[in-house]
Parts: C-alpha cells; sequence; structure tokens
C-alpha cells in the first residue's frame, strides 16, 4: 500500500519510504535508495524529506558528502517552519560549512528553532550569547536559554547552567542550585557535570563533604575520558581521600590525564617520576613530564625542569636553560613561590657570563607557549 501510493507521486509515502530504507525498517537498509525517495519526496515539498536529505548531503550516507547541497535542502525545510532544519542551518552558518561562515545568521536560524522549543537550539543559543558571537554578550540572556532548555532535559545545557550558578554570571551565585543543575546532568552520564559534582563533594560546596562520594563521580566522568577527573582522581588515589591510597593507581590516572593535555596532570607525573613514587624514579622521564607542562606555561613545572638543568639531573647540565626556566617561572608564579622563584633565578645568574646571561634572558623573553590543555580541564 505504502509503495503503490509513493509510486503515484504521494510526498508523504515517498517520505516514509526514504525512512524506512535510511534505517532499515521492513526493508534492508539501503541510503541510496533512501536518498533517492527523500529527493522525490523534497522535490514535491515536503519538509521533513527535505531536511532528512540534507542530513544526508551532510553526513555523506546514500550520496557524496556535499555541505553546500545539504544546506540547500536545510534552507528549503528551515523555510517551511522545520525546526531540527532550522537547528542545523544554523549550525551550517556557525561553522561556515556549504555556506559562508555568519554568526549573525546562525543565530537567526538557532532563534526560529528555540522558539519553536527545540532544546539543542536554546542550548546553542545560551553559548551564543555567553560568547557573543553573532549577538552582544549578555550572560543573562545566555542563562535564559540554558534555563529553557535545562528544564527540557538537555544535559549539556543542565551543565552550563550549572557553572553560571557556582560562578555567578547572568544569576545570583548560589552553590546549592549549581549542585542541583550538576546532579541532573550527571545522572544523564554528562562527564564533565559528573567531574563537578565530584569536586563539590571533595570540597563540602552546598553538600556534605565526601570523598568517597566525589571519587565515585569522579571516577564515573574519568572513566569517559575527563581529564580533570582523571587527575581529581590520581590526587584522590596519591592522597588516600575516599580511597586506599595507591600511588600505582594514582601515576595510571595521572598519566590518562597527562597524555590528554593536561599541564597539571603532567607536571605531577613528572614529580612522581621524580620521587620514583608508583613507578621506578626516572629522572629524564621526570623531566620530559615536567617539560610538556613547563611548554604549556605551567610555573611549577618551569621551576623544576630549570632546576633539573640547573643541577644537570635527568638532562645535560645547561646553565642558560636552567636559568631561562627559573626566569620564566618567576615570572609567573606568585606569593611565597615568586619569591622563592626569584631566589633561585638569581642564583643561577651568578653561574652565567653576561653574554650567557643576555643570551639566557632573550630566550625567555622570546619563549611562547605550546601545547594545548584539554578542554574537559575546568570543572
Amino acid at each position: 500500500m505504502l509503495r503503490a501510493r509513493a509510486a503515484k507521486g504521494d510526498a508523504k509515502a515517498e517520505s516514509e519510504l526514504g525512512r524506512r530504507y535510511s534505517t532499515g525498517d521492513g526493508v534492508v537498509l539501503d541510503a541510496p535508495e533512501a536518498a533517492r525517495w527523500y529527493r522525490k519526496a523534497a522535490d514535491r515539498g515536503d519538509a521533513d524529506a527535505q531536511f532528512n536529505l540534507g542530513f544526508m548531503y551532510a553526513a555523506g550516507e546514500g550520496v557524496a558528502r556535499d555541505y553546500a547541497e545539504a544546506a540547500r535542502w536545510y534552507h528549503k525545510a528551515a523555510d517551511q517552519g522545520h525546526a531540527l532544519a532550522q537547528f542545523d542551518l544554523g549550525n551550517m552558518y556557525h561553522g561556515g560549512r556549504g555556506v559562508a561562515q555568519d554568526y549573525a545568521e546562525a543565530v537567526r536560524w538557532y532563534r526560529k528553532s528555540a522558539d519553536q522549543g527545540y532544546a539543542a537550539a536554546q542550548l546553542n543559543l545560551g553559548v551564543v550569547y555567553s560568547s557573543g558571537q553573532g549577538v552582544a554578550q549578555d550572560d543573562a540572556e545566555a542563562a535564559r536559554w540554558y534555563h529553557k532548555a535545562a528544564d527540557q532535559g538537555n544535559a549539556e545545557a543542565q551543565f552550563n547552567l550549572g557553572s553560571m550558578y557556582a560562578a555567578g554570571p547572568g544569576v545570583a551565585q548560589e552553590d546549592a542550585e549549581a549542585v542541583r543543575w550538576y546532579r541532573k546532568a550527571a545522572n544523564q552520564g554528562y562527564p564533565d557535570a559528573q567531574g563537578s559534582l565530584g569536586f563539590a563533594y571533595a570540597t563540602g560546596q552546598s553538600v556534605a563533604k565526601d570523598y568517597a562520594e566525589a571519587a565515585r563521580w569522579y571516577r564515573k566522568s574519568a572513566d569517559q575520558g575527563n581529564a580533570a577527573a582523571q587527575f581529581s582522581l590520581g590526587l584522590a588515589y596519591g592522597g588516600g581521600q575516599g580511597l586506599a591510597q595507591d600511588y600505582v593507581e594514582a601515576v595510571s590516572w595521572y598519566r590518562k590525564a597527562a597524555d590528554r593535555g593536561l599541564a597539571q596532570a603532567q607536571f605531577y607525573l613528572g614529580v612522581f617520576y621524580d620521587a620514583g613514587q608508583g613507578v621506578s624514579q626516572d629522572h629524564a622521564e621526570a623531566a620530559r613530564w615536567y617539560r610538556k607542562a613547563a611548554d604549556q606555561g605551567y610555573a611549577e613545572a618551569q621551576f623544576n625542569l630549570g632546576l633539573m638543568y640547573d643541577l644537570g639531573v635527568g638532562v645535560a647540565q645547561d646553565f642558560e636553560l636552567g636559568y631561562m626556566w627559573l626566569n620564566l617561572a618567576a615570572s609567573r608564579a606568585s606569593g611565597d613561590d615568586q619569591k622563592k622563584f626569584a631566589d633561585l633565578r638569581d642564583k643561577a645568574a651568578a653561574k652565567l657570563t653576561a653574554e650567557q646571561l643576555a643570551e639566557a634572558q632573550r630566550m625567555a623573553r622570546e619563549w611562547k607557549p605550546t601545547g594545548a590543555t584539554d578542554p574537559s580541564a575546568a570543572h
């Protein structure tokens, strides 16, 4: 019956056949056949088919990937008020895929979709108001849109809203409300929220301090690859907080976070190699990890690396490099650390000739940070 209606040019039947071939519902899954039926319906003006055909072009399913063609079909469906097409068209404008990048146009389409209640578009509107892309930056408006999406159960919006309550922009700062939203997102498996909920239990942020509960949430997040949670779990094992102290396990989690580019974890891994805790002592390996963190501008790693060059431990002794790293560390530190780092920098300077000191200062002046910290580093 469905195929007979489709053969007579019934757009809804053609679109439904496209869906069935696309999902393997009652027929053998066949993406090119799905695209063929979607095209028939799309050419007759069916908005769902136009959207689905656009999606197939964007994904390269059943047709050659073609972002411009995807945007063209999304536009046709969006002009008919199709909320998902409006959202995806907004993404195309935001990312500059298939169309010229245009943040204001992205916002226009996100808003059309969001006004129809589409949670992902509401989330994205919150993001652009928070960043000021395509609109004037407005934390209160960001929070308003996050709230709309969060109320529909969007986990990322719940986490973002929790972060706003934790820090205060756009809403009155309120730890209890932050934790409430973190918990909603965490219970959906959102890793950043799980890590933040763990941090709340570790610090007693509007909940009773509970290191075991903190470790439980850190592990959920860490198992999903969240670098900050992996590092925090390493700290818990290293300090025996909420878990039996286990340096080997601490090193294992530090390494996972360090491999994802988290400078603080790279530094701690260097410390454990330096001390031989949880691993065989290896000063060269310690220096290698200090260097990774130092290259990102982590002051304590720069200081330790400077000492290693100054003393010739784990690296070939090099007074100029020692001074350079100590100088950089002193420039980034504060409080007691700044005084300590500066004192040792000045002692290192006494080992250099005037020409060597000038060269070491030039290297420090021209140094630029490299490397990337994993985005999951922040709670």
